[in-house]
């Protein structure tokens, strides 16, 4: 399965080749050996996302502060976790933009269950299903063995296969990503590299 990690990268990483959706500049990177996107030009790389088959994840949009709140995150509370921000909410808006603008089919959307996961997919696709799934461990520092469990519950929807002529979304967060890839997803959202 082709999967398409739409982030940047941290140091020590795999390099993430950029693509401008509309005025948006996105990162990619193919988390599955199909090919090697850095040895496609740009202009190559929309044409495939107009095909569909890929899954796409997005890390949820910038928020007003960047802290762990997985120990204290109430998924059914909005106030009790860290919230999109303007510049989210505007990603958001950009990123859903860009997709209708460049004919890039978006299928299933599915979300972690933390509110800016879930608002980020609303805003850009207007429909998402949560997955639990999705969601942090919680815990600050994680040990191997819930490292292994974030991998084990994001790697089947990175793995699953699109409905024909339609791309995955898939809407998270960079520790659960980077259980089941080795990439990180920074910085947040859909925004410059």
């Amino acid at each position: 399965m082709k999967t398409i990690n739409v982030a940047g990268r941290r140091s020590g990483m795999p390099k993430i080749t950029s693509l401008t959706l509309a005025s948006a500049l996105v990162g990619l990177a193919i988390t599955t050996p199909v090919f090697a996107l850095d040895q496609l030009e740009r202009s190559q790389i929309v044409p495939l996302l107009k095909q569909g088959g890929y899954v796409i994840y997005i890390r949820h949009a910038t928020t007003e502060k960047d802290y762990a709140d997985q120990l204290t995150a109430d998924t059914n509370n909005c106030s009790t976790q860290r919230t999109l921000s303007e510049k989210g909410w505007q990603e958001a808006e950009l990123i859903g933009a860009s997709f209708s603008a460049l004919n890039i089919p978006a299928g299933a959307v599915y979300s972690s269950e933390y509110c800016r996961a879930w608002q980020t997919a609303k805003i850009a696709f207007g429909t998402y299903v949560k997955k639990p799934s999705l969601n942090f461990e919680r815990a600050e520092e994680y040990t191997p063995a819930q490292t292994k469990l974030m991998s084990d519950h994001v790697t089947p929807l990175l793995a699953s296969k699109p409905a024909q002529g339609t791309n995955t979304i898939i809407v998270g967060h960079d520790e659960p990503f980077e259980a089941a890839t080795g990439i990180y997803p920074e910085p947040q959202g859909s925004h410059l590299l």
